[in-house]
């Protein structure tokens, strides 16, 4: 696929600055030059050539201001950047802006310690989204220098750097292998102790938040590790589904004998005051509010949006980081969350399938709804009516997309709908 600059390198010159014509050769400086500019801009402001790239490890990285989780990872991005750089790597960022204006775009790289394609260079920009096929941000990819095979390009950056920051450089292939390997390890020497204890910690608070609670108490029983804040208002949604879902869990376990379950939160809260009030609300127990083991376990199970509940088995492995969906999917009956049960859930789903009806009105939409399954055009999907994934079978309308789950279909007659 073409890209502006290589449009506008008619004969492979390029027009510089200088008024002098220059043969790029480089992957980076087809990519990154145009027709009348051969720099980027610099954190201060100043001209840095695209030339001075060469030999690095380069970062094409997709963000823009007004979208919260770009914010959240360039955070994350600056870090990493400036622990590699403070090492000595031969690594570097450059900013492709999405911002809506000027103004954004200056006051988003104020706080970025790396390069930025200048604003005004819509063309430029427009070409690289395309060239990457770029459809969603935060988006960094990562280029070597002077391979100029697309297969060497890899379009995860931005995953790798949530799962493993400044250890996956100089993200080779060999050097992602070698995490990879390592990461399978130590998931199959998983404990519930080696994931919640720390060198001076084997314990979990309870209520009050005064009470320690032993880890090694936790050993045989199923847990569910809960990522949420009360800032994120999904988890705020979440929550009291959740806490009834525990309780009826635990009564059923209960009568049952032998088994138990439990939760622990892992906090994401901005302040410990926001803390104490949301784990106030809640009756299981948590990690300590700040502990070191909270940022390992986010970035150990790949926590990239809350809420996000993991569930543990009893022998101390993990068994699913789908734990929300399957609660919205089965509530209770979800439980003990493995593989086994699911299959058994989701027959038991195709059977009571066989006598809903095939058509349907429900009372948020105005179209007629069909009855899907996933091998009948359906598949994964966020329910209009309660905002909760589902999957398996749904009422869709085969007009405009809108899907929900058959336990939320409130049927009317036709005509009768409430147009939302």
């Amino acid at each position: 696929m073409k890209t502006a600059a290589t449009e506008a390198n008619n004969g492979g010159h390029n027009l510089t600055n200088g008024g002098f014509e220059k043969s790029f050769t480089s992957r980076f400086s087809s990519l990154l030059a145009s027709r009348d500019r051969d720099y980027l801009l610099s954190p201060t402001g100043t001209q840095v050539k695209v030339s001075d790239l060469e030999g690095k490890i380069l970062g094409l990285y997709f963000s823009a201001n007004w979208y919260s989780t770009c914010r959240s990872f360039t955070q994350l991005l600056a870090g990493v950047y400036e622990k590699l750089k403070s090492k000595g790597s031969e690594f570097e960022v450059v900013f492709v802006s999405s911002d809506e204006d000027l103004e954004a775009f200056n006051n988003y790289r104020a706080c970025m310690p790396w390069l930025s394609v200048p604003f005004s260079d819509l063309e430029s920009k427009k070409a690289l989204n395309r060239k990457f096929e770029v459809e969603g941000i935060p988006c960094l990819i990562i280029l070597h220098p002077g391979d100029n095979k697309d297969e060497a390009t890899l379009f995860d950056g931005a995953e790798l750097i949530y799962r493993y920051g400044d250890q996956a450089f100089p993200f080779t292939k060999e050097k992602l292998e070698e995490l990879y390997r390592e990461e399978e390890l130590k998931h199959e020497n998983q404990t519930l102790t080696t994931l919640l204890t720390n060198h001076d910690r084997d314990y979990l608070l309870g209520h009050p938040p005064t009470n320690q609670v032993p880890i090694d108490s936790l050993i045989g029983k199923t847990v569910g590790l809960y990522f949420s804040g009360q800032w994120c208002l999904p988890c705020l949604n979440f929550t009291p589904k959740l806490i009834s879902i525990y309780h009826k869990i635990k009564q059923l376990l209960e009568e049952r004998g032998g088994e138990d379950f439990e939760i622990v939160f892992v906090s994401n809260d901005r302040d410990e005051d926001s803390f104490r009030s949301y784990f106030g609300s809640m009756p299981w127990l948590s990690l300590p509010f700040g502990d070191a083991v909270i940022k390992s376990l986010y970035k150990y199970f790949d926590v990239q949006g809350i809420p996000c509940l993991v569930i543990i088995g009893s022998d101390g492995k993990t068994v699913t980081k789908q734990g929300r969906n399957l609660i919205n999917l089965y509530q209770e009956n979800a439980y003990p969350f493995t593989e086994a049960k699911l299959q058994l859930l989701r027959k038991e789903m195709d059977e009571a399938a066989k006598n809903l009806p095939k058509f349907a009105y429900h009372e948020g939409h105005r179209h007629e709804l069909t009855l899907v399954s996933e091998g009948t055009g359906g598949g994964p999907f966020i329910c209009c009516d309660c905002d909760e994934q589902g999957s398996g079978w749904a009422y869709q309308c085969l007009e405009c997309g809108y899907e929900v789950h058959p336990k939320c279909v409130r049927a009317v007659a036709n005509g009768a709908s409430v147009y939302s």
